[in-house]
């Protein structure tokens, strides 16, 4: 019968899981289908603008030609009607002087004909006629305002959308992770010199499976990526996971975001457990200090803490570790007398961790280290066999100390900013480094 319970549990614990997985995929379908009516609109008022401008370039252009035409065609028109007008007037003045020259001609009078002649003579002479040029000004052919648009035509039905460059692939084998430092590495299917820049997103998370829509952590960018490689210094690993996505872009456009890749961050995440603390420290999540209030406000806290968020629900249960199962707590009395100790609220039973604590530098004395099970509710750090620490004094003399079964040697360094601490669990040892 256990068996069946046992058999049981582990296939309602995958369904759950399965379900879990099919939530999350319903919410990214959903969240895609809201996209795409807002994408796709956008796209449309783009392209409406697009042909838009377009229309109106070609109706400035239009203009402008029908312009120079209407121009041209005024210019050559008042230059042939100047020359036209002035050989009207040629003909008529040439037709005076012809009559007059044929009725000199004609007459039988004798007497002045001399001088007649010699006036006539003169006004033929000096007749608008023998001043013209027969030349036209100005030409009729228009053929340089001929136009042929069949190119810009053919140029014209070929629009088409920008070419969008090619997803990459990121290639999990080939991404380094180690001390904070992430190296990623992608690929693209196919060379294309037209992509300009990657970008590379990146986000810290506690789910190995795919990107979730709600996630506690946001998407961090990092833009104007020109190598299919990226390391990232600096991170922060509190997470045991983070999730990278990366897309290419031309000049234009940016393709599609790659598959996301998750990369295990193999970091020791753990926070303090205020129900372990003395009731003389004030504890955080990640920090400590002293509280002369004998933890009473924090007591408050913790209960209005316990209040809005239950044992059972999502605030409590969504980052939950499989080492942090709900297990009865020790209560605030845990630790007592002059043992201000707090526990953290992961235990260490595999592998080999390490992890930093900084200090205020004007704090009076405090301990770092590891401890077994057994450390006793009086037992302070180091003094006895269950606990290794190092202690830092700062009352009168500053010094530092490794202790351990009430056994103390002194190390001499200077103060750091921080004390780091090793445990490789499977060969037994711990170190600290300054």
């Amino acid at each position: 019968m256990e068996d069946q319970k046992e058999s049981l549990r582990k296939i309602t614990h995958t369904l759950a899981l399965k379900n879990e997985e099919i939530s999350n995929f319903v919410s990214t379908l959903k969240q895609s289908l809201d996209n795409l009516e807002v994408r796709s609109a956008k796209v449309q008022e783009d392209l409406e603008s697009e042909f838009t401008s377009l229309q109106s370039v070609l109706d400035e252009m239009k203009g402008s030609m029908m312009t120079r035409i209407k121009q041209e065609r005024a210019s050559r028109t008042y230059e042939l009607q100047s020359q036209l007008s002035a050989c009207s007037k040629a003909l008529e003045s040439s037709e005076e002087l012809l009559e007059l020259a044929n009725q000199t001609l004609c007459s039988s009078e004798t007497e002045g004909f001399t001088q007649v002649a010699d006036l006539v003579h003169r006004c033929v002479t000096m007749a608008p006629a023998f001043r013209l040029s027969l030349k036209a000004k100005a030409s009729d052919n228009m053929s340089h305002f001929v136009v042929d648009f069949s190119q810009e035509r053919d140029i014209l039905q070929g629009l088409k959308f920008l070419p969008v460059p090619a997803t990459p692939e990121i290639q999990a084998s080939e991404c380094q992770v180690c001390d904070n430092t992430v190296t990623v590495v992608w690929t693209l299917p196919e060379p294309d010199s037209k992509i300009d820049h990657y970008i590379l997103e990146h986000r810290r998370t506690n789910h190995e499976g795919p990107p979730r829509i709600r996630e506690d952590y946001p998407w961090m960018v990092v833009e104007g990526i020109r190598e299919m490689e990226r390391t990232l210094t600096g991170l922060r690993f509190d997470t045991r996971y983070i999730t990278f996505r990366v897309k290419a872009c031309n000049k234009a456009v940016a393709g599609e975001f790659s598959e996301p890749v998750t990369l295990e961050t193999h970091a020791f995440t753990f926070k303090l457990d205020s129900g372990s603390a003395h009731q003389n420290l004030k504890v955080e999540d990640m920090s400590v200090e002293w509280d002369s209030s004998g933890g009473k406000i924090q007591d408050i806290r913790k209960e209005k803490s316990r209040t809005n968020s239950p044992m059972h629900s999502p605030a409590r249960s969504a980052l939950m570790s499989p080492k942090r199962a709900p297990t009865a707590r020790p209560g605030r009395d845990r630790f007592t007398a002059e043992s201000y100790t707090v526990l953290a609220d992961t235990m260490i039973d595999a592998g080999q961790q390490y992890w930093e604590v900084r200090f205020d530098k004007e704090s009076k004395a405090f301990a770092v280290g590891v401890a077994l099970r057994s450390l006793g509710r009086f037992d302070q750090l180091g003094k006895s066999n269950a606990s290794w620490c190092i202690h830092l004094n700062n009352w009168l003399q500053q010094s530092l100390t490794a202790k351990h079964n009430n056994k103390a040697r002194t190390l001499d360094c200077p103060i750091p900013n921080s004390i780091g601490v090793y445990v490789n669990y499977d060969e037994g040892a711990m170190k600290s480094g300054l």
